[in-house]
């Protein structure tokens, strides 16, 4: 008996004991990025999409969740979902402005009076412009998730923009958030989130802009005197994918993706608004004082920072500009 009969053999007995098996369908693995803390609206609306992707897809895709920035700051993983290396995520729009100058738009001083007018943009024909920016640099833009509007903490009380001439305020590395505390007479210092608090403690930054949970989980009002409730600037998150790898995929699974990313949307903004009372509250036990800017207030700091819009222009492109503001107004008179 030749060697070649052998193995047959051999191979077609082990088939009799053990029963013929058909190879299994390899697994698609979605790394996704957030640099939230588990206890947070985004992580819980990421879990739910997890289960959501992973159910419809019959467990070929499987997500894997990395929050708290395990898998590198929003710039570092931005930087891997190019590549591929991360496949999903979700990153503040002011972080991709220096990916995609266009997204800026969002985090403009005072753009949206309410977060229904924030809702009706982003989530309407603009929105959706702004997101297709992205597909040059890589990035498949789905959806916006958000912390909610931003809030100022200081060592000091704030009433108006007069009260940050001279501060040192730490702020994202975003020039157009930059811009917005230089027109305010004030020094902004980029300092990376995770590096937020200590810097606070040791007086490297007097401010810092926020929303609620960031304040909260972060626990900055334990190093600073005072929270003052402005919603001057939203913090939008794009949900975003690698576009090397979301077009490899079937398009069944892409259509999976993008709705399962879209229908999570409204749970995670209801999840950060119905969180944000509790915020308040407890940062109300602390030594910390919370305030909220009057209308006169607001309308101060509005015209301090109305420059921002003209300068950063050309860079987020005028007709987008002028569309968005065209679209905001339209979502008040509805």
């Amino acid at each position: 008996m030749t060697n070649k009969t052998l193995t047959f053999a051999a191979a077609a007995l082990t088939c009799l004991m053990f029963g013929a098996t058909t190879p299994a369908l390899a697994e698609i693995t979605l790394k996704f990025h957030h640099d939230l803390p588990e206890d947070s609206a985004q992580h819980v609306a990421a879990v739910k999409f997890k289960e959501a992707v992973e159910s419809r897809t019959k467990g070929e895709i499987v997500v894997k969740l990395f929050p708290n920035n395990a898998l590198g700051d929003d710039v570092q993983a931005t930087q891997q979902m190019q590549l591929g290396a991360i496949q999903g995520g979700i990153v503040p729009t002011a972080k991709l402005s220096s990916f995609g100058p266009a997204m800026q738009l969002a985090d403009l001083p005072f753009l949206f009076p309410s977060a229904k007018a924030a809702y009706a943009f982003l989530d309407g024909p603009v929105g959706v412009r702004l997101l297709a920016t992205l597909d040059k640099v890589g990035l498949k833009g789905v959806t916006f998730w958000e912390s909610g509007f931003k809030q100022f903490s200081c060592n000091s009380k704030v009433d108006g923009p007069a009260d940050f001439k001279g501060k040192k305020v730490r702020v994202m590395e975003s020039p157009r958030i930059m811009s917005q505390f230089k027109a305010l007479g004030a020094n902004p210092v980029p300092i990376a989130f995770s590096e937020t608090y200590s810097a606070l403690q040791q007086g490297v930054a007097d401010c810092q802009e926020n929303p609620l949970v960031s304040i909260v989980k972060m626990k900055f009002y334990e190093v600073q005197s005072d929270v003052i409730i402005s919603n001057h600037a939203y913090l939008g998150y794009a949900f975003v994918y690698s576009k090397r790898w979301f077009d490899g995929l079937k398009p069944e699974f892409r259509d999976i993706l993008v709705k399962s990313a879209q229908e999570m949307t409204g749970f995670q903004r209801e999840e950060t608004a119905r969180r944000e009372a509790s915020y308040v509250a407890e940062i109300k036990k602390s030594k910390a004082k919370v305030s909220t800017l009057t209308a006169d207030q607001a309308k101060a700091f509005r015209l301090a920072t109305r420059s921002v819009y003209a300068e950063f222009e050309n860079a987020i492109g005028k007709d987008l500009m002028r569309d968005a503001l065209k679209a905001i107004d339209a979502s008040q008179t509805k």
